[in-house]
């Protein structure tokens, strides 16, 4: 007997672990429920609930081919050695697969288990299996992680253009086994289930992951570049929250994006370009995240930027997470945040660099926000991105760039459609007044609408005072734009 170790690789199709595993003879499957992990590491509870959702058609697929899915608890990771070797002991199992994870907790658990495993005789196998390469695999000429994501890519291309990665097969029927599959609980305790609203947008299963794929690199990859960064706009995939959780892979992604240029990635449909560009942005955070392990530990990447002396401002961090800032694409971001569990991959820039300029509140303050909101909340991106925006991280923004929330907003949602949409109240302004309500006059300016917490040209000033102080402050180059 062997066991497959599901984890944040929720599909049947293009799963290597799954495949080999399948290789090897009866083969059964098992998911641990881990909530006390989920809760140290922020998970949101659209999240908890879109795997459950997910693991539910999974359990369906793997029934057809008579592979058993099992349901174990944990309360955290340090008891998930206990348990799969209990688990291995009663069906007397061989060997375990998983598909590698990254971070140091997941690093030092799968250790932990493989330890525990290899004591009772069984034998544990992990594949690489949500990056295209190996983290380590990637490095400059004196044999380090890269910390420029243009020279990282550079070398990625390279090594794509002598050997892409394979899709591996889904594995096929088995024999029937004397094992029942258990029930997917529908909810965890702890984690309040979100609205159907927010469920109907995210439809769970690796049918609809495919066909948002499809439907994206048929019909909208060759736009991706102009539209994508106009939020009222559908230019983006759609598929961040499938990709967190492994309903489909990045090599899928990457196939069908090729399949539309013809196989080429450095050149021809400029949407295209662009959007395996995304891919790869996705995988140097994931290669950062086991380079660096700082990044994990809720350390900045750049030490010095350590010595920034964020703001203690507990109201106006209020307003940012309630959406009361009074800055409308702030405020219309953040809703869309709070009702479906998403936020627009531009806007996600503008209200991180809201918090960590114009406020001057610690990153970590918005990163943890994100994570507890967010369908596709996944460390090495979100941590990524925010480090970014901040100035504190690999590659990251210099700091005395900073997004101007009105000019964002006049550049992307010109209209002020998105903006309508989320905020009803502004709905009686024009195209320009929309943008920044506070100008419309008046003495209390709009009604139903909070006058602006900060004053954007003396916080930038304030911002840029408290980056220049630092100790050895290094200006940062690059941009994720």
């Amino acid at each position: 007997m062997h066991l497959i170790w599901l984890r944040t690789d929720l599909r049947l199709h293009d799963n290597t672990a799954l495949a080999a595993a399948s290789q090897r003879g009866p083969l059964v499957a098992v998911y641990l429920i881990t909530p006390e992990q989920w809760r140290a590491h922020d998970d949101a509870p659209c999240k908890v609930d879109f795997w459950l959702r997910n693991l539910q058609h999974l359990s369906q697929s793997l029934g057809a081919l008579n592979i058993p899915l099992l349901i174990r608890t944990a309360a955290t990771w340090d008891q998930v050695p206990a348990v799969l070797s209990q688990l291995c002991g009663e069906l007397g199992v061989a060997s375990v697969h998983v598909n590698e994870e990254y971070g140091i907790h997941e690093s030092r658990r799968d250790a932990a288990v493989a330890k525990a495993l290899e004591a009772d005789g069984v034998t544990f196998h992990s594949y690489l299996d949500q990056l295209f390469f190996q983290p380590g695999s990637v490095l400059t000429k004196s044999g380090t992680y890269f910390q420029v994501f243009s020279q990282f890519r550079k070398v990625c291309y390279t090594r794509l253009h002598s050997a892409l990665p394979r899709l591996v097969n889904a594995p096929k029927a088995q024999q029937k086994l004397a094992i029942e599959s258990d029930a997917v609980p529908t909810a965890v305790d702890g984690f309040e289930p979100p609205s159907e609203r927010l469920r109907a947008l995210w439809p769970a299963g690796e049918d609809e992951a495919r066909r948002r794929l499809e439907t994206f690199a048929d019909a909208q990859i060759s736009y991706y570049k102009d539209e994508r960064d106009f939020p009222a706009k559908p230019g983006t995939s759609q598929l961040s929250a499938y990709l967190a959780a492994g309903v489909i892979s990045p090599r899928q992604c990457l196939h069908a994006a090729l399949q539309t240029n013809q196989g080429e990635f450095e050149s021809g449909d400029i949407g295209a370009i662009t959007w395996i560009n995304e891919l790869l942005w996705r995988e140097f955070y994931k290669h950062i995240l086991v380079g660096y392990p700082r990044v994990s530990r809720h350390r900045a990447f750049r030490p010095e930027t350590e010595a920034v002396a964020w703001r203690d401002a507990p109201e106006d961090l209020a307003a940012w997470q309630q959406a009361r800032t009074g800055l409308p694409i702030i405020d219309a971001a953040m809703r869309q945040l709070l009702d479906t569990g998403w936020m627009h991959n531009r806007l996600r820039m503008v209200v991180a660099m809201f918090l960590t300029k114009n406020l001057l509140i610690d990153w970590r303050e918005g990163e943890r926000f994100f994570m507890r909101h967010l369908i596709d909340g996944d460390l090495a991106a979100n941590n990524g991105g925010w480090q970014w925006s901040s100035s504190t991280g690999t590659d990251s923004a210099p700091y005395f760039r900073i997004f101007s929330p009105l000019s964002q907003s006049e550049k992307f949602d010109r209209d002020g459609v998105f903006i309508k949409h989320w905020l009803p109240e502004l709905a009686g302004l024009n195209k320009k007044e929309v943008h920044n309500p506070d100008a419309v006059g008046g003495l209390f300016g709009v009604a139903d609408y909070p006058r602006a917490i900060v004053d954007l040209k003396k916080s930038r000033e304030r911002a840029l005072a408290a980056f220049r102080s630092l100790p050895s402050r290094e200006a940062a180059g690059g941009a994720h734009e």
